[in-house]
């Protein structure tokens, strides 16, 4: 599938020192150095595009877009890899309550997706994937677990037996009992008769009446959600054999803990027999006026409307950047207003002559982005550099910290 615009990305002075990256582990439930290579694998789990891009999905894409700044501007490469679940019962909901064909619905909003990252700066991912299109990868991952002696049948449908993986649970550190519960909570079957275990994930779907289904090997049908991501990752990130993981980072918002992200690295130890990701890392929820934002809610703010409202593209990055990535936080109009009362400051004294020294502050950004990506630490240095600067402070080069913010923060003024 078609991804967006490539980025221009500045280059950053080598004179600038780039420590090694710390991130969340929620696997280890703890912040980990990710161990300095000449080659990152990093995916990302993508929209279900039955609604638009809200600031939920916008929150988590900007989040991994700065790993993938930081990692970048170390000098090494990055293959980012992110799926599109287009085809799901969502999807089809959505597009039968609405009366309009599901393929129109979710081109439709993949479209805007597309413009919405593209408004926002997000660099595109080297490969972007549709469900649809890695249904033969999907079958083919299907054959390795059953050779694993992993999958069984429920009448058509096959099942992948999620305790053939001898670490399951391990990586979302809740019991059973949690995990039924939130199992049928996001899109789960525990209570289907016939599973051997409750927790037993969907691998294939044979059709149903009225629903769209492709050919293959078991019939026709559609993948499930788990093996959609393990698959896709697992052919366009390359594992390198060497390495005790398939891949380094994999990401997405704290929801995709459990079932989605346990469940694909199941499916990836037992058809490999290798660790998944090295790191698990997750990006925290955001809430409306102190809400939960929800689609049952109806309190969804979407990143389209709020540009099309006359909101500028980088203060809503500003507004999603100005917390922590791993924290629930709320998003409300006061929000919004700072970052842009903030971003109208910013581009005032960077496009003077003179300004406050930038040198200092530059590193002092690199440095609090390597600890876990401390985005209160940076815009309260450039908060403070924005005083100075005002203060008649001078020494700096506005142009050097232009391009060191948008190398960086992705913030391109």
């Amino acid at each position: 599938m078609r991804s967006w615009p490539e980025v221009y990305i500045p280059s950053i002075d080598s004179r600038f020192d780039f420590p090694a990256l710390s991130l969340f582990n929620s696997a280890s439930q703890s912040v980990q150095q990710v161990p300095v290579q000449k080659q990152y694998r990093m995916y990302v789990c993508g929209i279900t595009p039955y609604d638009s891009t809200h600031l939920g999905h916008a929150a988590t894409y900007i989040s991994f877009d700065l790993i993938n700044r930081y990692l970048r501007a170390t000098g090494n490469a990055v293959d980012y890899v992110q799926n599109i679940t287009d085809i799901d019962d969502p999807l089809l909901e959505r597009a039968n309550r609405d009366g309009v064909d599901w393929q129109e619905l979710a081109e439709s909003q993949v479209d805007l997706f597309r413009n919405d990252m593209t408004a926002l700066h997000v660099i595109p991912p080297k490969y972007y994937i549709g469900a649809v299109e890695a249904i033969p990868l999907v079958t083919r991952k299907i054959h390795e677990l059953q050779s694993a002696e992993s999958i069984y049948g429920v009448e058509e449908d096959l099942y992948f037996r999620v305790h053939a993986d001898p670490d399951f649970g391990s990586r979302s550190h809740l019991s059973e009992e949690e995990q039924r519960k939130i199992f049928a909570e996001r899109g789960g079957d525990p209570n289907r008769l016939g599973k051997e275990h409750p927790l037993d994930s969907l691998v294939w779907l044979s059709q149903r009446p009225d629903e769209p289904a492709w050919p293959s090997i078991y019939g026709q049908g559609r993948p499930g959600w788990h093996i959609e991501c393990c698959a896709i990752a697992l052919q366009y990130l390359e594992p390198d054999s060497s390495s005790e993981y398939l891949i380094d980072i994999q990401g997405g918002g704290s929801d995709l803990i459990f079932p989605h992200h346990e469940m694909s690295a199941a499916q990836a130890k037992v058809s490999t027999g290798r660790n998944f990701a090295r790191m698990y890392v997750h990006t925290g929820m955001i809430g409306l006026d102190g809400q939960k934002m929800s689609k049952s809610l109806g309190n969804l703010k979407f990143v389209s409307s709020l540009i099309n409202s006359g909101a500028h593209p980088m203060a809503i990055r500003c507004a999603l950047l100005m917390q922590n990535y791993s924290r629930d936080r709320m998003w409300s109009d006061d929000l919004l207003e700072e970052a842009s009362k903030f971003l109208d400051e910013l581009i005032l004294y960077l496009s003077q002559p003179d300004c406050a020294p930038t040198q200092e502050v530059i590193q002092a950004i690199v440095n609090a982005l390597s600890s876990n990506l401390d985005t209160e630490r940076v815009f309260s240095l450039l908060n403070q550099w924005i005083k100075d600067s005002r203060s008649g402070f001078l020494g700096g080069h506005p142009g050097e910290l232009s391009r060191a913010l948008d190398a960086l923060l992705g913030i391109a003024i």
